[in-house]
């Protein structure tokens, strides 16, 4: 993140390395936490990124230990300051059933009703979604892989860069409804790049624009907040389709370790600790089924 060495350096840059304190640092994650704003849009920082200031500093220190420049990290004091855990948005079954029969309308246009059905079905992250190339889709055997994301900045543009972790690159089965869908798209580009001839650009990528090249990331965010508000439906962000897939998974049974791989998550921790709700709740139904199962009663 870009926007990592514009805050740490004017905080604490100025200072000796072997004179900055686990104070100085507590003093500007404190700081973060509670007045931070992301430097585009103003929004206030989420946690998850006051987090990656703290790392980002710490990595410096672990270099510093490392040739000998200093004899400890300290960050090790340094604590986070606890924020309110907000409840993750996600669509019932019922509305999504409804986005879904929406979708299949004829004025919605094929590229958008394969993206939304897909995040759903697969759980992929939107730059995982974007980064798909035909060459990732076994149809014979019915799968799907995620080998690259598709990123913009303002500085580079739209470009293609590695996935998240090295766990994000997976490759997950698909029923025949899916592959129906992902070959109806394919025959459309094809028969739109033979209309197009020398305009068309070949990117080999399943969500594009009118001439082949990526669809831009923020496309699918608004093409979908304007869908929404156009057939008057609850609007959630992109991300809570994944989370809607994670939460379909967990409460039909699937195991931490299961869902951890689906999601593509770095380690099983990172999955429980999102999902603990969740897991939480499914366990809940779980006791009550095997209790009637064995015509317990409460008393």
């Amino acid at each position: 993140m870009k926007q990592l060495p514009s805050r740490v350096y004017p905080a604490i840059g100025h200072f000796r390395i072997d004179k900055i304190t686990g104070r100085h640092i507590q003093q500007f994650i404190n700081y973060l936490a509670l007045n931070g704003r992301n430097l585009i849009n103003g929004k206030p920082l989420s946690r998850k990124t006051v987090v990656h200031h703290l790392n980002f500093i710490s990595d410096i220190f672990n270099y510093a230990v490392k040739v000998g420049m200093l004899k400890d990290n300290p960050c090790k004091s340094v604590s986070l300051p606890k924020g309110e855990q907000k409840e993750k948005e996600i669509y019932t079954i019922n509305e999504i059933a409804k986005i879904f029969e929406l979708l299949d309308s004829e004025d919605v246009p094929l590229k958008y009703r394969v993206f939304f059905k897909l995040a759903v079905y697969s759980g992929f992250r939107r730059g995982e979604l974007l980064g798909l190339e035909w060459k990732d889709v076994d149809w014979d055997n019915q799968l799907i892989s995620v080998r690259r994301t598709s990123n913009y900045t303002v500085e580079q543009g739209t470009f293609t860069d590695t996935t998240k972790t090295k766990k994000s690159k997976r490759t997950l089965k698909f029923p025949a409804y899916v592959m129906d869908m992902l070959n109806e798209l394919k025959q459309q580009q094809d028969k739109e790049r033979m209309e197009i001839g020398d305009k068309w650009e070949e990117t080999d990528r399943l969500f594009i624009q009118w001439n082949g090249l990526p669809m831009s990331n923020n496309t699918p965010y608004y093409w979908f907040k304007r869908f929404c508000k156009r057939n008057d439906l609850r609007f959630c962000d992109l991300h809570s389709l994944r989370h809607l897939h994670a939460s379909l998974l967990i409460n039909a049974g699937v195991d931490v370790v299961a869902v951890s791989g689906d999601m593509g998550h770095s380690c099983v921790s990172t999955t429980s600790n999102i999902y603990c709700h969740m897991f939480q709740e499914a366990q809940a139904k779980n006791s009550e089924v095997i209790a009637a199962a064995l015509n317990f009663k409460a008393v």
